[in-house]
């Protein structure tokens, strides 16, 4: 049975608005309905500071649209109203007796120094031979622009690459590859990935306006991580290449404890600040068992133009001085250029839009050392492994 947007909203006009007042549909809180075949995606408008208080009611819209025939599944976000959008003043609420806090569960790691591809709850997934993610412990140090340039980097060396976008919060990928609208299905099972500068690419950025924010808990960022993941038609590649949120968050457990990942590149910048929160990227994925392909050292340096003297604006050689220190490698340096800015603002990444300029050397040679370290990780693993002999 074909499920059409006007049967959506209609189940959701059963919903009721905060405190009851009307239904989800005529307070305009429901966003543009997205469907692919039997999946159902769209967003519930809500004040920021009731997020957490209005849970249940996406709850109540996702079972809403779940119990419609023909519906597979329902991927329903709570997002908050861009300011000035008349959402601000919060929705008067009803005075209820405080109920205690139910207990939470332990969080369950991985046994310690456990090879990652045998570790309890790692699935490969289908048609990706590696993947690599990209992390850093902190915004703003152009995290995601490394990301899609290594990916093209790898590609540009003779590698069939995909990027996946996981960072629920702040998808990149869109702008930074110039891709819009839609993806499509695959026989009305899983997604069609978007495609551009022979990268295939997914991204919540998508499914989503580029200016609504998100408020997801989370549980929802991992179950839109495994979706995007496991319900993507992404091979054959070779590698997927995941740009990760900044931080140390659920995004980032739910990678590395689900899948078994060929391995993590930090990136930082070189002033102190950056590489302390750097390292606290570093130890987690230690401690649940990443193998630690190496850091790149992001703005680096800076060229003036006009006299081509070299400017240290945020200090200099603390990635390489920090690798060192912890026996990871360092794959590179790259400089603060006004070329790489301009570039993915315009979704023309340096590699892709200046092949043989000397940015897209620096990426390419990274993209080199990243590969080589995977296919060191993968022989180190395979010879911890004992081999049975028979006589």
């Amino acid at each position: 049975m074909t499920v059409t947007k006007e049967s959506v909203i209609e189940r959701l006009k059963t919903v009721n608005g905060p405190d009851f007042t009307g239904n989800i549909v005529d307070l305009g809180m429901v966003s543009e309905i997205f469907i692919a075949d039997s999946k159902v995606f769209f967003s519930i408008t809500v004040p920021a500071a009731r997020a957490q208080e209005l849970e249940p009611l996406r709850a109540a819209a996702e079972r809403a649209v779940k119990a419609i025939p023909g519906v597979a599944s329902a991927v329903v976000a709570l997002t908050a109203e861009k300011k000035g959008g008349g959402m601000e003043a919060p929705v008067p609420t009803r005075p209820s007796a405080p109920r205690p806090a139910a207990p939470q569960p332990a969080p369950q790691r991985p046994a310690p120094h456990a090879p990652a591809s045998q570790s309890h709850g790692r699935r490969g997934v289908p048609g990706i031979d590696a993947i690599i993610a990209v992390a850093s412990g902190k915004g703003g140090v152009g995290k995601s622009t490394t990301a899609v340039n290594l990916a093209l980097g790898l590609a540009a060396n003779g590698l069939k690459v995909g990027v996946l976008d996981a960072d629920i919060y702040g998808p990149s990928m869109p702008r930074l590859l110039n891709i819009h609208g839609r993806p499509q299905t695959v026989d009305g099972k899983v997604l069609k990935p978007m495609q551009n500068y022979g990268l295939k690419v997914m991204s919540m950025g998508f499914l989503v306006d580029e200016e609504t924010p998100m408020i997801w808990r989370g549980p929802m960022v991992m179950s839109a991580l495994t979706q995007m993941l496991r319900e993507v038609e992404w091979g054959p590649l070779d590698v997927l290449v995941v740009d990760m949120p900044p931080g140390t968050g659920d995004a980032q457990l739910t990678m590395a404890q689900q899948v078994p990942l060929a391995g993590a590149v930090i990136v930082s910048t070189p002033q102190d600040l950056a590489l302390i929160d750097a390292r606290k990227g570093l130890n987690m994925f230690k401690k649940v068992d990443v193998p630690l392909l190496g850091i790149v050292e992001n703005m680096s340096y800076f060229l003036a133009p006009d006299t081509g003297k070299r400017y240290d604006i945020f200090g200099h050689g603390g990635a390489r001085r920090e690798a060192e220190r912890l026996g990871v490698t360092f794959l590179g340096e790259v400089p603060l250029e006004m070329g790489i800015r301009e570039s993915s603002d315009a979704g023309t990444p340096v590699v892709a839009s200046k092949p043989e300029g000397a940015e897209a050397k620096i990426y390419r040679d990274i993209a080199s050392k990243v590969w080589e370290r995977v296919q060191e990780e993968r022989g180190a693993a395979e010879a911890a492994v004992p081999s049975i002999v028979f006589e």
